[in-house]
């Protein structure tokens, strides 16, 4: 790569000298945490930012610093509810009907193992906001999408817990646990990454995954503190077998350079089908015995048969062919 970015590059060193006026970017889930860096590192740079949020009151205030870095221009909202297929589909709608075109759709949005719960549409809770949420915006408004455009899907290394579940996708058979349903949406999220870079490529749109890293941000606030401390601990245990200093947490702005990276910097040949951690592409590992330590990505989240069986699945769940 052209830089030797790392887990500790943040956002603005990562796009140190890149000029990104001219450029529309997409961004769901721009009310807190990672995705305000990610329009705000972008806007820096000239581009045009979309800011997708459910609570328009809350991403207005958090965008101050969105607007500031874009000079008060290149900055504007829109409503997204991601647990929602009505919303999903109206806010679609709204940016077709405005037909500018994207160059970057950074699939930013998410929930993370909070109790059992359902969408508005009756899927589990993560899987049907992470995944299916996305799912729907993403293909609906590809058309809109440029060639030579990107789809960054943030996944994260708990897709190490679990493959998805294409027999019961929303628990309604198995045992419901936040985490192990958490891990099945971010391994959810890189199949789609997969599927619609196969799709999409010929045209020069490519789509890749990233983790962003370990990060206190909002996604926190459903976790249940015994069972995350638990899970700390399981990590840093399988860290030190292997040799490994404890895992530690990167700052916003770290989190966030995953994204950047991959949507604007890096080569579209080199990420595309990909997954990506700490600015470079991931390899793929398949210790069975791996938490989620990091670094690395499982097989089955790169699999394309695998993509293929989990967007046909999905097709059927939201009842749309794409």
């Amino acid at each position: 790569m052209a830089a030797p970015f790392g887990a500790n590059s943040t956002t603005d060193e990562v796009l140190a000298g890149v000029d990104l006026i001219g450029k529309r970017v997409l961004i769901t889930g721009v009310s807190a945490g990672i995705g305000v860096e990610t329009a705000r590192a972008l806007a820096a740079r000239g581009a045009h930012v979309v800011g997708a949020a459910r609570d328009l009151a809350k991403a207005e205030a958090a965008a101050a610093q969105i607007r500031e870095a874009a000079d008060r221009r290149g900055f504007e909202l829109i409503e997204l509810d991601l647990a929602s297929l009505a919303s999903v589909r109206a806010c679609a709608d709204a940016l077709l009907t405005a037909g500018q075109k994207f160059d970057l759709v950074i699939a930013n949005a998410g929930v993370m193992a909070p109790p059992f719960g359902r969408t508005k549409d009756g899927f589990e809770t993560q899987f049907g906001t992470n995944h299916l949420g996305h799912f729907v915006l993403v293909n609906r408004i590809a058309p809109l999408m440029r060639a030579g455009a990107r789809l960054v899907s943030l996944s994260s290394s708990a897709h190490i817990i679990s493959d998805v579940d294409l027999d019961d996708p929303n628990f309604e058979h198995t045992p419901y646990e936040r985490y192990l349903a958490y891990g099945r949406s971010k391994t959810a999220n890189c199949l789609f990454a997969v599927a619609f870079d196969q799709r999409h490529r010929q045209r020069g749109v490519r789509a890749t995954a990233v983790h962003p890293g370990s990060i206190p941000t909002e996604l926190n606030r459903h976790s249940d503190p015994v069972a995350h401390q638990r899970l700390i601990d399981q990590v840093n245990e399988a860290r030190q077998a292997q040799g490994l200093p404890p895992n530690t947490r990167k700052t916003i702005a770290q989190g966030a350079a995953t994204s950047v990276w991959a949507g604007v910097v890096a080569p579209a040949e080199a990420v595309g089908g990909r997954y990506c951690e700490n600015c470079h592409v991931a390899d793929i590992v398949a210790d069975p015995n791996l938490l989620p330590t990091g670094p690395g990505v499982r097989p089955y989240a790169l699999d394309r048969d695998h993509a293929e069986a989990l967007w046909a699945k999905s097709k059927a769940l939201v009842g749309e062919h794409f």
